[in-house]
Formats: structure tokens, sequence, C-alpha cells
């Protein structure tokens, strides 16, 4: 699915114009972009969480030459699904 399938969807099930259901899904994903860039957990319950992880630097390799490269430490997001979606998923 991509956003305007999930655009079309919202539109069909709440019966309102493309139009209107595309402000809300991009609100709705301003919101938790804008959230996570101000360093912020998301959790929307039943579905999951959103959250940073630190990376520490690490010693890695090119993978043309072979040679040793130092990767700098990082923050990674990371998903976390709620035990009601792990559970759905994995029936």
């Amino acid at each position: 699915m991509i956003k305007a399938d999930l655009i079309a969807k919202i539109s069909k099930e709440l019966d309102i114009p493309k139009q209107d259901a595309e402000t809300g899904v991009n609100i709705f994903f301003d919101t938790i972009k804008d959230a996570l860039l101000a360093g912020e957990e998301i959790e929307i319950r039943g579905f999951g969480s959103f959250r940073f992880r630190s990376r520490p630097p690490r010693a890695g390799r090119n993978p043309r030459t072979g040679d040793p490269v130092q990767v700098p430490p990082k923050r990674v997001l990371f998903f976390k699904p709620s035990k009601l979606l792990k559970e759905l998923i994995n029936k």
C-alpha cells in the first residue's frame, strides 16, 4: 500500500473528498515526523511504537576495496509492533 492507496481508502470509508482525506493523512504524517525530529517517542496503542536507538561507532570495511573504514555513531529509527499487532500477524 502506498500513500495514495491510503488516501483513497480513507476517502471511501469516510465518504469524504480525496482532498480532505489527503489533508488529514498529511497532517498525521507531519505530526509524527515533527515529534520524532524533536526527539519524542511515538506510541500508537494497538499498533506499535517508534523510537530512536543509538548505534555506537564501529569498524567496517569498504566492500569494493576491502579497506577498513571507521563507521561513525548514529541514531536509528526503530519500530516495535504492539502485542496485538504481533498476534494478528502470526495467526
